[in-house]
């Protein structure tokens, strides 16, 4: 059983999303908090498997609040959701140990299958969102965000773990970078893990924000035409 906290400060989500959650028989809405604060207060109390995340709330807000549930709770995923004009705060909250990030206003389909697979380990970048927050991204790295980036960390790569890093900067699933590159898949997934573990960074969603932070995803690659 997959166990949720809703953390809105809108009592209408909370409780909606609370009624669709738990018509899959595999979740349960073991918390609700209307703001960071009674998040944390409620995760020490309890035990929970994922975090469903608003942005703008009062006393401590989504960004900083998985902050702390991060440096707390390390294992407790938390998915981001969010509306177009959040984009900014987005990139904090990924940067911050989001696993990935959800329009309000998806399909109960599309945000039960989100939970299941980031539960699982994985990453959710909605493609609605994907773009614009990239652009924010482009413009971090050519601003003075880039200087504290670990330049090093480039060097520390092979070629095929750097033309990787430089293709999930840009949004592409491991078969379009197999497909790209001329790899197979089962190469991608150990070159990218080697990578994650060279950079010290955690999952996929943070090589994507260091490969656009440092540069990488905009220069030309071996995948360009």
């Amino acid at each position: 059983m997959i166990r949720v906290m809703i953390a809105d400060d809108q009592e209408l989500i909370r409780e909606s999303l609370k009624i669709v959650l738990e018509m899959n028989e595999d979740m349960e809405v073991a918390a609700m908090a209307s703001n960071g604060r009674e998040a944390l207060a409620a995760l020490a109390k309890m035990p929970i498997d994922i975090i469903l995340m608003d942005i703008r709330m009062p006393e401590l807000d989504g960004v900083l609040c998985t902050k702390a549930v991060k440096e707390r709770y390390p294992d407790v995923r938390i998915i981001i959701l969010t509306t177009f004009d959040d984009d900014d705060y987005v990139y904090s909250a990924l940067k911050y140990g989001a696993s990935g990030y959800l329009l309000k206003g998806g399909s109960v389909q599309e945000l039960a299958d989100a939970i299941r697979i980031v539960v699982s380990g994985g990453n959710i970048l909605n493609p609605d969102v994907t773009n614009k927050v990239v652009k924010l991204f482009s413009q971090m790295a050519h601003g003075s965000y880039v200087a504290e980036t670990d330049l090093q960390g480039l060097q520390d790569l092979s070629h095929t773990e750097r033309s990787i890093a430089q293709l999930v900067g840009r949004g592409l699933s491991n078969k379009e970078i197999s497909a790209a590159l001329s790899l197979s898949e089962g190469t991608v997934r150990n070159s990218l893990s080697t990578a994650l573990s060279k950079l010290n960074l955690r999952d996929r969603t943070q090589l994507a924000l260091w490969a656009v932070q440092i540069g990488l995803s905009q220069m030309k690659g071996e995948g360009d035409g």
